[in-house]
């Protein structure tokens, strides 16, 4: 089974913020958070979700989404912002990154669906349909949602920066430690990271998590969730780590939850 990743990227993004003088910096923080805000929005409607790679740059878990999905997205991200291009690369593979570098080659390789739009494919992603308006088969997606055990215990310790400098070591650590699984990790903010994994263990997820506690002496709660598409697995991801969270409540302690709905 295979996984669908879509790398979005503004093109020019340099020349264009040029243009806007020094007094910029505010200007580029509204335009990045409308844009993100527009472009999840787009995405998610269509059952994928979109995660920042760079303010530049995002990276969407794309499972279902045909061609004619992203190129109607591209269309209506240029209509809302009409003064900047809107690429999109398009991978597929057996793991997330595997599926971030076919994205990657096919930009690379400038291989366009057409010349008219900036939605780059391979021969692989368009072997997946039959017509543009098919959804692909056999993919799906393995989400992992980790947050900080009693995180409240610790933002009792420490100020507000203090704790943003022990997230930042925590995510760096996961990044280093799911990268070696082919798999790819984002931070959502708050204490919370969400990991794009598909092919790792239970197991293997808690050693990940011990060593965290070694080298951090943090706990982490993990929630897993499988599903057909990126949004249905990070919601079932969620519902695993709020599961984690009722049961602790119940005085049942279980750092590890996986829901499947496939």
């Amino acid at each position: 089974m295979t996984i669908q990743i879509t790398i979005i990227k503004i093109e020019g993004y340099g020349p264009w913020t040029l243009k806007l003088g020094s007094d910029r910096e505010a200007q580029l923080q509204i335009f990045q958070a409308k844009l993100y805000c527009d472009l999840q929005k787009m995405f998610s409607k269509r059952d994928a979700i979109i995660y920042f790679n760079r303010f530049d740059e995002l990276i969407g878990i794309t499972n279902g989404l045909s061609l004619e999905d992203h190129l109607s997205i591209e269309r209506e991200i240029n209509h809302l912002h009409k003064d900047l291009n809107i690429s999109m690369s398009i991978g597929t593979g057996t793991t997330p990154l595997d599926a971030n570098i076919a994205a990657y080659y096919s930009r690379k390789n400038n291989n366009l669906l057409n010349k008219s739009r900036l939605i780059y494919v391979n021969d692989q992603v368009h072997s997946l349909y039959s017509n543009s308006n098919k959804l692909s088969l056999g993919m799906f997606a393995q989400i992992i949602h980790l947050d900080i055990d009693n995180s409240t215990k610790v933002s009792n310790i420490l100020s507000p920066y203090e704790i943003t400098t022990r997230i930042m070591k925590i995510f760096s650590s996961l990044i280093e430690l799911f990268i070696e699984q082919k798999s790819m990790t984002f931070f959502l903010g708050g204490d919370n990271f969400m990991v794009i994994s598909n092919t790792v263990t239970k197991n293997k997820v808690s050693l990940i998590i011990s060593k965290i506690y070694e080298s951090q002496n943090i706990k982490l709660n993990c929630g897993i969730g499988v599903a057909r598409t990126g949004r249905k697995a990070v919601q079932a991801a969620t519902e695993a780590l709020d599961t984690i969270r009722n049961l602790r409540d119940q005085g049942k302690i279980q750092h590890i939850f996986e829901i499947k709905w496939i």
